[in-house]
């Protein structure tokens, strides 16, 4: 096991959870992956229908985080400059500048992706892929801890363009959220009744040398061959019968790196310094299922990617 020292990294992380957990009722699975996108250094796909708390669930993240955050609102007529910053022109001196955009932060909202146009959407591809801005034939590197959340509304689709495969996965991890139930609606509104008598409690701050300190024992979490072996044959099973004709394109090796990533950093979230299949079951929807293209014939029979994982799960004995 992890040894999780009070005042550690670990207990840390720990620590943000819980404040996150505690003001998103109902929400533990999406505080996870948001947890899992930091310490894994990957960046998160939120999908929802309106007032499921996606925004503020980035806003208290970046609230706990001691970094610079930005929220980008995509509009269609975005441009990628209002992204990436542009080259300015200083007459005083008769050069050009790059003034950096709100991309050049640690944590980004970019709010309603699917809104913007694809030439933004392009140029925000180069920054989640690379780690970098290329503007005016100069390369600009972006902060050492860069993470990229973003948001799109899944009742809407009217102005909207839609992602394409490329995009997708870029994500490490795409997050579906579902409606609440009574009770979770119920403790919704107890919570926000709550903070508007005595407002929201604060958390203490998280440093980005404790952030990246996570980030270095995350990555030895240790991950047996056998438990490498399932993630690629889950992965495999996307390109073989039964289940690839359903599929007409499979996961790529990107997924198998993601996936492993994921398990361990959800093992190191839950205190241990190895993973188990139970990381990889858990994690699996959310990194394979966005990386593959469904059959229009089994769409037609109302066959979803995510159920297609979930069958491969079922079909696939761990260890």
């Amino acid at each position: 096991m992890l040894e999780v020292q009070p005042g550690s990294t670990a207990d840390r992380i720990a620590r943000l959870g819980d404040h996150l957990r505690s003001s998103l009722v109902g929400r533990d699975g999406l505080v996870e992956r948001l947890l899992i996108g930091i310490l894994a250094g990957g960046h998160i796909l939120i999908e929802g229908a309106p007032g499921l708390a996606k925004t503020r669930a980035v806003k208290l993240l970046a609230e706990a985080l001691d970094g610079d955050f930005a929220r980008i609102q995509c509009t269609p007529d975005l441009l990628p400059s209002d992204l990436t910053g542009t080259d300015v022109f200083h007459p005083e001196k008769g050069t050009f500048a790059f003034s950096k955009g709100p991309v050049f932060h640690n944590l980004v909202l970019v709010d309603e992706i699917n809104r913007a146009p694809p030439k933004v959407q392009s140029a925000l591809l180069e920054a989640m892929a690379e780690q970098q801005v290329t503007s005016g034939g100069e390369t600009h590197a972006l902060p050492d801890l860069f993470a990229v959340v973003a948001t799109q509304n899944s009742i809407e689709h009217e102005g909207t363009f839609p992602l394409p495969e490329a995009q997708l996965d870029r994500f490490l991890l795409h997050v579906v959220l579902d409606l609440p139930d009574a009770q979770t609606e119920r403790r919704i509104l107890d919570l926000v009744e709550e903070e508007q008598q005595h407002g929201t409690p604060g958390a203490a701050q998280i440093t980005l040398s404790e952030i990246a300190q996570a980030k270095a024992e995350t990555r030895t979490v240790h991950l047996s061959a056998a438990l490498r072996d399932y993630i690629v044959r889950l992965v495999m099973a996307t390109r073989q019968p039964p289940f690839n004709d359903e599929i007409d394109h499979p996961v790529s090796p990107r997924g198998s790196l993601a996936l492993a990533a994921a398990a361990k950093a959800r093992a190191y979230i839950n205190g241990r310094d190895h993973a188990v299949p139970d990381d990889v079951n858990a994690v699996a929807a959310d990194a394979l299922a966005h990386r593959m293209v469904v059959a229009w014939r089994a769409t037609s029979e109302g066959r979803t990617s995510r159920a297609i994982i979930d069958d491969i799960l079922e079909a696939t004995e761990p260890l």
